[in-house]
């Protein structure tokens, strides 16, 4: 057998990657979550979780550390009592670490912003990548939220590389 028929025989085997792609692909396919459930919107997410809509076969895992888990899923009202648990579970997470604020209660105070004691959406708190719409939101909903998600990993592990190329050709100017 020749060198040639060897690498004709291996060549259709292997996939040429970069190394940043195949950990965001990795990423997304196993996002564990830190489900951080405040009002009804937290029934709507354990629904999720249940054997008619199986988030699991997405590869999402509900965690109760925030020290090993990617995603904070802040689902209903977020009074400024919480204010500062939810701050100290987000430094916890490890990077790279994002949040989906469920519901409009989450996203910006819903039927309560006029309270006193109600935060006007936790992206006052945290940095926020998907908010999912609704009161509460259908399971559906979120699942699609989580799906924007994973598209989300993926084309930021795409733009990473094409900053790392731009740097690359202006230091080369």
């Amino acid at each position: 057998m020749t060198a040639e028929s060897v690498f004709e025989q291996v060549l259709p085997n292997v996939v040429a990657a970069k190394s940043n792609e195949l950990f965001a692909l990795a990423r997304k396919s196993s996002l564990w979550t830190l489900s951080f459930g405040l009002a009804c919107c937290a029934i709507e997410m354990m629904s999720t979780h249940m054997s008619h809509h199986d988030i699991d076969r997405f590869g999402i895992v509900t965690w109760p550390s925030p020290r090993q888990s990617d995603v904070m899923i802040v689902a209903g009202t977020v009074v400024k009592k919480m204010a500062d648990p939810i701050k100290r579970l987000y430094e916890q997470m490890p990077d790279p670490k994002w949040v989906i604020a469920m519901g409009a209660c989450a996203t910006n105070g819903g039927p309560y912003y006029r309270s006193y004691s109600v935060v006007m959406g936790v992206d006052h708190l945290i940095p926020v990548d998907v908010y999912v719409p609704g009161c509460p939101p259908r399971p559906e909903a979120l699942m699609y939220g989580i799906m924007e998600l994973q598209d989300k990993i993926s084309s930021d592990a795409k733009n990473r590389e094409n900053l790392i190329n731009d740097k690359q050709l202006n230091n080369g100017n």
